[in-house]
Parts: structure tokens; sequence; C-alpha cells
């Protein structure tokens, strides 16, 4: 029961530090204009696909 325990924690430790690993991408990716960059890119896939862009 205690590796159990052991291991139900450290997969509990594991995916916080990716969850915060995660909110730090996005943060950095915000502060860097990404999110410009990838409305672009879906806006342009979008009208090709309608058959427009």
């Amino acid at each position: 029961m205690i590796k159990q325990d052991r291991k139900t924690k450290s997969l509990t430790v594991l995916r916080i530090v990716f969850l915060l690993l995660g909110a730090v991408f996005v943060v950095l990716g915000v502060l860097n204009s990404e999110h410009l960059s990838v409305l672009s890119k879906a806006v342009r896939i979008c009208l090709e696909c309608i058959g427009i862009g």
C-alpha cells in the first residue's frame, strides 16, 4: 500500500509540474504576441478551405 501512495503522490506532483509548465509557456507566448500570429494563420487556413483565399 505504501508504494501505491508514493506512486499516486509522484503522479500528482508530475501533473502539477506539467500544468505549471504549460501555463508558463502560454504566458510567454502571449507576451511575445504569438497569439496574433496563430490567429492570422488560422484565418488564412479557414479562408483557403472555403476557397476565398
